[in-house]
């Protein structure tokens, strides 16, 4: 316990502690502007967030809805080109490995601020490259990735791409893992390369690709400097970028309304909960860990 106590006590004064004021925060009807009139409302944030706020549900649609089309490139592209670099037969393996990992060591706030550049309609180099197979993807009336409703959450999806070198990079320890033998014994065996990967690859590292998704999931129900940085969290557009996050951020910050800010962040504390029990349920039919049966 003596070795044990740093840690005991930062996670009490840094994170059990300010979740239980959040939680009271909650019951309360408390403005920052004015502390001192703070009353208790018990449930009615609850209430007013869950059946009369339909801005709550709204930002969580939006939320959901990127993450559908997020998750999945994201965590597709990691995998496949996590294999690629593991590729005995890849030439310059070592320097493609460090040029996928180097956009990470870039602060996201620039990357963001990069990706705007590349993005721009008139002069980003994405438009001007597409534009060079004869499609008209210059201009005002060209692709505007960070304008189009229907091209937003692409756009999006390309600046998380910018940023998966970790995910790649714990696949690939986990794809060095795998035993050589079971590779050597499937091929005697007559089994081809995709055989292989849906075999022997993807179950062996299926340990690896369930913590990627936990930590996907839960970094999306937190999508938050992304469209803050871009749009200032105005929902910029056509409301296709006001997350949950920005809605809370609103709410507890700009409206200075911390007793229901704190009441939407518990609700989705709850969510993202609820999303991570299941996805630890559903681990047991699909992630296999050495030794195990299933």
């Amino acid at each position: 316990m003596l070795f044990l106590s740093p840690w005991l006590i930062g996670f009490t004064l840094f994170y059990l502690a300010p979740m239980i004021v959040s939680f009271m925060f909650s019951l309360y009807d408390f403005m920052l502007s004015a502390p001192d009139e703070a009353r208790f409302v018990g449930l009615e944030n609850w209430r007013r967030m869950l059946a009369e706020d339909p801005n709550t549900w709204e930002a969580l649609f939006v939320t959901f809805k990127f993450a559908l089309i997020s998750l999945p490139i994201g965590m597709v592209s990691a995998f496949l080109l996590a294999v690629l670099l593991n590729s005995k037969h890849l030439l310059g393996r070592n320097v493609l490995r460090t040029l996928f990992y180097a956009p990470t060591m870039v602060p996201l706030i620039a990357a963001i601020l990069i990706w705007s550049r590349v993005l721009n309609p008139q002069t980003g180099w994405l438009n001007q490259m597409i534009a060079l197979t004869g499609i008209d993807a210059v201009g005002m009336d060209g692709l505007r990735w960070l304008d189009d409703p229907n091209l937003i959450y692409i756009a999006y999806t390309f600046i998380g791409l910018w940023g998966i070198g970790n995910a790649i990079l714990i696949n690939l320890a986990s794809l060095q893992g795998v035993p050589t033998e079971m590779y050597e014994a499937a091929s005697i065996d007559g089994a081809g390369w995709l055989r292989q990967l849906l075999s022997i690859t993807v179950p062996m590292v299926t340990p690896v690709i369930f913590y990627n998704l936990v930590l996907s999931v839960v970094g999306l129900l937190q999508y938050f400097i992304v469209p803050y940085v871009l749009n200032d969290g105005n929902g910029y557009p056509e409301g296709t970028t006001n997350f949950y996050m920005i809605y809370f951020y609103k709410q507890a910050f700009p409206f200075q309304n911390m007793g229901y800010g704190a009441t939407l962040a518990w609700f989705m504390f709850i969510i993202g909960l609820g999303i991570t029990i299941f996805l630890f349920w559903s681990g047991r039919y699909w992630v296999y860990f050495a030794g195990e049966r299933k």
